[in-house]
């Protein structure tokens, strides 16, 4: 009877009552087994009652024993900024619910007034939830995201070896003498399976034919066409698309109005002859290129006349700062050099720090890698922080001429255009000279119309004979 009230104990059925094992075997098991907190007894058939408990104690342990480890999910929070964001768009994310990440890598993008800002895994595991959405307005510190850790994407991998593994062993039982017999009828279905191809290529050719069925889709737009011809304006769609402005677009307007409320804005022009410049760099271009790797170009022939021209008039370096539209003019002994660079997203300016102790070579390379990271959406905060002068080269869109607004709290901004060759007057003669249309746009604030314009002609002057910036 006691091996019977073992058998019918469920938590020790699997595990006790087995038929080969002796009675003092099972007691000294399950002796091992019971709790130290549970008094010893002298028998472990003598009642039933007796038994429940350590029965009851033993279940406990072997659920705790064989439950599977749980992994508490991780929380991906806004990552801190810059002192001056606190709060951003998520973009895009690049891993979705279900996905496996590394730790480090990306998931997601958040898009701020000045640059995106990318949000990586803390750790490896699964994507559970996502608890925002793209275009959602996000805060420093928010929940964005859950990830269960754990090595999600090995155990995808190795799953995929076992599959095909699955075909392997059942060639291995093929080297026994019943089984070769189960692969000749099997060799007989693929025998008659060679039948039924040429009856799905017949088919196929008119699946071919039916291809010219796109025209018609074609069509379909067609007939909406007659609802243009039915508007009261005339033929035609009159259709619209409203996009919400990104928040760097948004900050780009708000600079620029500010910039038009607050400064007193003039800009005075000149032209500028570009062939001595142009051979300068046609013969030296190569050289340079191969010793530095750095390919010369024009805007650091115009980076270092300004600075050179800062020296006749430092005003141009300063700005005014204060309380009420500023009080206070602070001049600077270092020039940190804003490069305009246009993007998909808007129009950004990183800063070349202390350019006036940097040589031409040294101010190209710099420009090249800041354009480069800003076409790259790889701008950090520090590279776009300060600026004192601004350089924006809309010459190589095509532009003609135009007026650049003023990048606040600087005071001057150097606005470069196209070359276009025209006839000009030389030593009393008309020559064909490659021009380019200069434009400074200045606070009036903080410059008076000489110096601004004694500024502008120095930058001429060392650009129509850049062995004057040797001796400068």
């Amino acid at each position: 009877m006691a091996s019977l009230r073992l058998r019918r104990t469920p938590a020790l059925g699997s595990v006790l009552a087995t038929p080969r094992c002796s009675q003092s075997l099972r007691v000294r098991t399950f002796s091992a087994l019971r709790s130290s907190s549970t008094p010893r007894r002298t028998s472990l058939l003598s009642s039933r009652s007796s038994t429940l408990p350590a029965y009851a104690s033993f279940s406990r342990n072997q659920q705790f024993s064989t439950s599977p480890v749980q992994y508490a999910e991780i929380v991906v929070k806004v990552p801190q900024m810059a002192e001056s964001i606190s709060e951003g768009t998520l973009s895009t994310f690049t891993k979705q619910v279900g996905d496996y990440v590394e730790q480090d890598e990306e998931i997601a993008s958040i898009e701020t007034d000045k640059i995106d800002v990318a949000v990586n895994a803390p750790e490896a595991g699964t994507i559970k939830e996502l608890l925002v959405g793209e275009g959602d307005t996000v805060t420093v510190g928010q929940d964005i995201a859950k990830i269960e850790p754990g090595e999600g994407g090995g155990g995808g991998a190795k799953e995929a070896k076992q599959e095909p593994k699955e075909p392997a062993s059942k060639d291995q039982p093929t080297s026994s003498d019943p089984e070769p017999k189960k692969e000749e009828p099997k060799e007989e279905k693929k025998e008659e399976a060679p039948p039924p191809p040429p009856k799905e290529e017949k088919p196929a050719p008119p699946k071919e034919e039916k291809k010219p069925a796109p025209p018609k889709e074609q069509k379909k737009p067609a007939a909406e066409e007659p609802k243009g011809i039915t508007s009261p304006f005339g033929p035609g769609t009159r259709n619209e698309n409203r996009v919400k402005m990104n928040r760097m677009r948004l900050r780009i307007a708000e600079r620029l109005k500010q910039s038009q409320n607050t400064a007193a804005s003039l800009t005075t022009f000149n032209e500028v002859d570009m062939s001595n410049i142009m051979e300068f760099r046609k013969r030296y271009k190569e050289e340079v290129l191969k010793k530095t790797g750095v390919k010369l170009g024009f805007m650091s022939a115009f980076s270092k006349a300004a600075i050179l021209a800062m020296k006749d008039i430092p005003a141009v370096n300063a700005s005014i700062e204060g309380p009420g539209g500023g009080d206070t003019i602070v001049y600077r002994d270092y020039v940190d050099i804003s490069v305009a660079v246009a993007t998909p997203k808007g129009l950004v300016t990183p800063v070349v720090r202390n350019a006036e102790s940097l040589d031409m070579i040294d101010i190209e390379k710099s420009i090249a890698e800041l354009g480069k990271k800003a076409r790259d959406g790889k701008l950090t905060i520090e590279d776009m922080a300060g600026g004192t002068f601004t350089i924006s080269n809309g010459g190589v869109f095509g532009s003609m001429m135009g007026t650049p607004i003023i990048n606040l709290p600087q005071t001057a901004v150097l606005g470069l255009h196209a070359i276009k060759e025209r006839a000009v007057v030389v030593d009393g003669k008309i020559e064909i000279r490659p021009m380019m249309y200069l434009a400074l746009t200045y606070d009036h604030r903080m410059l008076d119309g000489r110096e601004a314009v004694t500024f502008l002609v120095k930058i001429k002057e060392y650009i129509e004979d850049p062995r004057k910036m040797l001796i400068a």
